[in-house]
């Protein structure tokens, strides 16, 4: 490669002239740039500080060096875009400083991890340091003598991405979201040093090496159970065909920039790979799949291990929303998201965006109800998202989701304008808050937010999903019977559950119904539980808010007990319990100004309880949140039947209660087989509607007659409601 051809990795030689022909002429350009510009000015002018590597997660060693790798490729970029040489020469200074400290540089001294790095604390980090930093090589790279060039290759460069994959082959040689991380590392770093060896090894794996496929990491996933390795097995494997990430939408947005940053550089250098084609352009999809895995405010859905609060404000997403636009269909509601981002890439996609929406070309995102497969083939189950006017319901009935997957088949969580209703607990840590586990993940997450019992899904037996053992749930997943989103009024989502616990099917149906007779949709839920033997069946709701009242009389300890000793039921005090005495049992809550009503089927044999989480937490890990247990015991075959109710609202302005009382007078199945399930539910006012779904036949064509208590009904497809 000529020293002609830099940049050409993200930033190119033609993008850098037309971003300086269009200069002072794109506002969020502009703006970015100049809020880019200050910030790095500030760094300048307070000095490199590169110290010798000691601490954890938010660490001052290691938030250093974290901040260091964003300050190098940005100052890269103004060096280019602005041709102002005090960038580049900041640039390498601070390079030539970790040069001078890398070459005798030992292992972190850190022992927690599986794979230690060497400026961080896990390869990880070192990775993430090495795919910024090798941008901003690129850009400095004809500002370097090849004296230069040679100095920091030979003595930073190789050595660095060979420690993080030659070195590590426990870290580098798999399909996860580490791995992805170290490929695009060493790809990128390969592709400005055009060195062919480190291109190979970012793309397919280290040649000959091969794995103990029984050895695990720190998650308790497998490094290595089937040999796959490389860039592109970490597209194949990972990604369903409708762009799911198995691992949740929380570590896809952590993956996704250097999925996406990396295939900008061999889309740049390398264009004949073709590679946002590859998979059936499945990169790009996944962009479209990520956004529509967040709520009305952008926040992101927390499946599996997921931190609440990540949204595509993240600069991960500044990256997936540009280079989508760039380099895929230009699609008007990406402008749209990045206005409300409020920044762009300082290179040639960000560029685009800049002028779409200088030319008024953004339309809004339109969000619809959407079902996202999961698994490589597409076959592996997946996520439905149910979205009618404001509530979103997420109906999560998909693979285990590699080591960041949580025991929690057939669960799900409901939101009203971006905010939770049915909580999924998410993860247990505090990400780069080092008074808490050094920023890392706590003991509580295995012992309590991967358990079933802090999910909104049945447990069976106080035991999680297939044992809460990760090499029984690697090898399952649920599987879809029916999704219908065709009628704007029912959106369905419909899916079984065969082997969480052998022995026992469940089959749970879920509709958002919007229907005149109510105020605002509401959610029918209808578990389907078939066992060869008798259980007790736990179904918690994990409501958010005040109790407001219940149709049942319940009793309050004096002294809080957990209500078990393991699989998470050590984590929960019972605050309250009842016998159910009414065949509904109510419970209406008070969140942020608006009113819920829990409607559900019961019998006098059913058990209902209030939990709290937080039981057995010495160190105040866990949140201290409520929820009402539906408990069944010595039960063989089940259903569960619940509708959960949006209605009214409370301003603390004018202190008024609008429509604080439940539109459902009774919910009522008057009809369950093994074919089918008729539900009806009757509103004060004493209209009835009936809605009946086909439990075996998942067709929309079929033709279906059926007689409950001397009436006929006749309809097509899956589902009657009417």
């Amino acid at each position: 490669m000529n020293a002609q051809e830099h940049p050409n990795l993200i930033l190119t030689a033609q993008g850098v002239k037309d971003i300086r022909a269009q200069l002072g002429n794109i506002p969020i350009f502009d703006n970015t740039l100049k809020a880019v510009k200050e910030e790095i000015d500030a760094e300048i002018a307070s000095g490199i500080e590169t110290p010798i590597p000691k601490d954890y997660s938010g660490g001052y060693t290691h938030v250093r060096h974290k901040r260091n790798m964003i300050v190098l490729q940005k100052a890269g970029v103004l060096y280019q875009i602005l041709d102002d040489e005090k960038y580049a020469k900041y640039v390498k200074d601070m390079l030539m400083q970790y040069e001078g400290m890398y070459k005798t540089l030992p292992l972190h001294p850190k022992t927690r991890s599986y794979a230690r790095g060497k400026l961080f604390w896990q390869c990880l980090n070192d990775s993430n340091w090495l795919v910024y930093v090798s941008q901003a090589y690129d850009c400095i790279y004809n500002y370097l003598s090849e004296e230069e060039r040679n100095k920091l290759e030979t003595n930073l460069f190789k050595p660095f991405a060979d420690h993080i994959s030659v070195d590590s082959p426990q870290f580098y040689q798999r399909v996860h979201n580490h791995s992805t991380w170290g490929n695009a590392a060493v790809g990128m770093i390969g592709l400005v040093m055009n060195d062919q060896e480190l291109i190979d090894r970012a793309l397919y794996g280290i040649k000959g090496v091969n794995l103990d496929t029984n050895a695990k990491d720190d998650d308790g996933g497998f490094l290595n159970k089937n040999g796959k390795a490389g860039f592109l097995a970490n597209i194949e494997e990972p990604f369903s065909p409708d762009g799911y990430y198995n691992e949740g939408p929380y570590y896809q947005r952590y993956a996704m920039y250097p999925f996406l940053i990396f295939a900008e550089g061999l889309h740049n250098v390398k264009p004949e790979m073709k590679i946002f084609e590859y998979k059936d352009g499945v990169l790009l999809k996944s962009i479209n799949a990520l956004l529509n895995l967040s709520d009305a405010d952008g926040e992101f859905f927390p499946l599996n291990d997921g931190q609440k609060g990540m949204s595509y404000y993240n600069d991960a997403l500044v990256t997936a929303v540009d280079i989508s636009y760039h380099f895929g269909k230009q699609d008007p509601g990406l402008l749209t998201i990045a206005k409300e981002q409020n920044k762009v890439l300082l290179d040639d996609s960000g560029l685009a965006v800049a002028l779409g929406i200088k030319n008024g070309e953004a339309k809004p995102f339109d969000k619809k109800s959407i079902n996202l497969s999961d698994g490589p083939d597409g076959n592996q189950g997946g996520v439905g998202i149910l979205r009618n006017e404001d509530i979103e319901l997420v109906f999560k009935y998909a693979a285990q989701g590699s080591s960041h997957g949580h025991y929690d088949k057939l669960s799900y969580s409901l939101y009203e304008k971006g905010e939770e209703v049915i909580q999924d607990y998410g993860l247990a840590r505090f990400v780069n808050i080092e008074q808490k586990g050094g920023g890392n993940y706590l003991k509580e997450n295995k012992t309590w937010a991967k358990q079933t019992i802090a999910h909104n899904t049945v447990t069976q037996n106080e035991t999680s999903h297939f044992g809460g053992k990760y090499e029984i749930g690697s090898q399952h997943h649920s599987v879809l019977h029916y999704f219908s989103s065709e009628n704007e009024n029912v959106q369905i989502a419909s899916a079984k559950e065969a082997n969480a616990y052998p022995g026992t099917e469940m089959l749970r149906t879920i509709a958002v119904i919007k229907d005149e007779d109510f105020e605002k949709p509401y959610v029918l839920d209808i578990m389907k539980v078939t066992s060869k033997t008798a259980n007790q069946y736990d179904f918690p709701y994990y409501f958010l808010g005040q109790v407001l009242n219940t149709n049942f009389v319940y009793k309050t300890p004096e002294t809080l007990k957990t209500l078990g000793d393991k699989n998470g039921y050590q984590h929960l005090f019972i605050e309250g319990s009842a016998k159910a005495s009414t065949d509904n049992s109510k419970l209406s809550w008070l969140n942020k100004g608006k009113f819920y009503t829990l409607t559900t089927v019961t019998s006098n044999d059913d058990e209902l309880l209030f939990t709290r989480i937080g039981a057995n937490d010495p160190e105040f890990n866990l949140r201290r949140e409520a929820a009402l247990m539906l408990r069944r015991k010595n039960t063989k075959n089940t259903l569960f039947v619940s509708a959960i109710e949006a209605h009214g609202g409370y301003s603390t302005v004018s202190e008024s209660a609008v429509n604080s009382n439940s539109y459902i007078k009774e919910l009522k199945v008057i009809l369950d087989t093994e074919d089918y399930t008729a539900v009806q539910i009757t509103n004060v006012d004493g209209n009835t509607k009936l809605f009946i779904t086909s439990n075996t036949n998942a067709s929309k064509e079929t033709d279906h007659k059926l007689k409950i208590n001397n009436i006929n009904y006749k309809w097509t497809g899956v589902y009657y409601f009417k």
